[in-house]
């Protein structure tokens, strides 16, 4: 899918105008600002109903505008641009003076990433030609704060419907969960948010595995809060061991289960809806949003996920289930 050259058009002047635009991304859709605007940023919190203080991230057309947005950056930090730009990851770096607050959450701090997708790589060049060469958009996930983050347009115009002007469809995104997050703003750079590129990958750049911290760290970063990513179905994570046995339970009290699994079903027409996701943590990462969402219309009473392997390679999925499950059944 992609859009039109009058499609680009529109999206560059309705952000100019301080106007939203909901973008594709690898990673997730995004509900696009312009950076420097604050009004425009102020849109977004609003057709979000996302906390005020909560960051956002800005994307970029590339790292030559990252200086103009940061006023610290390390080494180690053009080192992991250089290897991971564009792609799904989001650096942590000391902000300029003049980066609205908005974008911040009144932290000294600002998140900035290269996205590789090429529609919207394309938007931001044709954004940063008009704008200024530095100009950036604040994107984080068209959802309504909290909700299952969009892989399709279609997910973000179900979510997010007439609040949002226009959306540009790039088809389903490639990686399926948001990017990983790691602060370059403090001494040793430390991961915020896991994502698809893994502490093995970053070991690569920095000679060792990064440390992870996803609890209580400073600064705040999009999607650190302990509910996030959550279907409207209350949800389970169930060991693979006990699966069978609480299923039943489940059934023996008629309730409608819907359950997400790497395996085969255990005994035939056990469960209201069975969906089968792929055993490895990359497919499972890009299958794991649209199958929370096709649950929450599956009109189940209670998704039950089997739990994953506990290993590094799992570990951004993995987080993403622990804050959905925290989050789910919430109106």
């Amino acid at each position: 899918m992609t859009p039109s050259d009058a499609d680009y058009q529109r999206a560059v002047e309705l952000l100019r105008a301080g106007e939203l635009v909901a973008l594709p991304t690898e990673t997730v859709y995004g509900l696009g600002a312009d950076a420097a605007n604050p009004a425009a940023v102020a849109k977004i919190f609003a057709a979000k109903g996302r906390p005020a203080d909560h960051p956002l991230i800005v994307h970029l057309a590339g790292h030559d505008a990252v200086a103009h947005w940061a006023e610290q950056v390390p080494d180690v930090a053009w080192e992991l641009m250089e290897t991971f730009w564009p792609g799904p990851l989001t650096l942590i770096l000391k902000k300029q003076a003049w980066v609205p607050d908005a974008v911040t959450g009144g932290q000294d701090t600002v998140g900035l990433r290269v996205p590789g997708h090429p529609v919207a790589l394309e938007l931001l060049r044709r954004f940063a030609a008009v704008a200024g060469e530095h100009a950036g958009i604040a994107a984080p996930s068209a959802n309504r704060f909290g909700r299952i983050s969009p892989t399709t347009a279609a997910h973000v115009a179900e979510e997010l419907g007439n609040s949002v002007p226009l959306i540009l469809d790039g088809g389903p995104c490639s990686v399926g969960i948001e990017s990983t997050i790691i602060d370059c703003s403090r001494s040793e750079p430390v991961v915020l948010r896991p994502g698809h590129i893994s502490p093995l990958h970053l070991e690569a750049v920095l000679g060792h595995q990064p440390a992870i911290e996803t609890a209580h760290g400073a600064p705040r970063v999009s999607g650190s809060l302990a509910a996030h990513y959550a279907p409207q179905t209350p949800m389970r994570l169930v060991t693979g061991e006990r699966l069978l046995d609480f299923l039943n339970a489940q059934r023996h009290r008629g309730g409608r289960c819907g359950v997400l699994s790497t395996n085969q079903p255990p005994q035939a027409g056990m469960p209201h809806d069975w969906r089968l996701l792929p055993a490895d943590p990359v497919g499972y990462a890009h299958d794991l949003y649209a199958a929370l969402r096709a649950m929450d219309h599956a009109g189940v009473d209670l998704i039950v996920v089997e739990a994953l392997p506990d290993s590094s390679e799992w570990a951004a999925v993995a987080d993403r289930l622990r804050r959905a499950v925290a989050g789910a059944g919430q109106s």
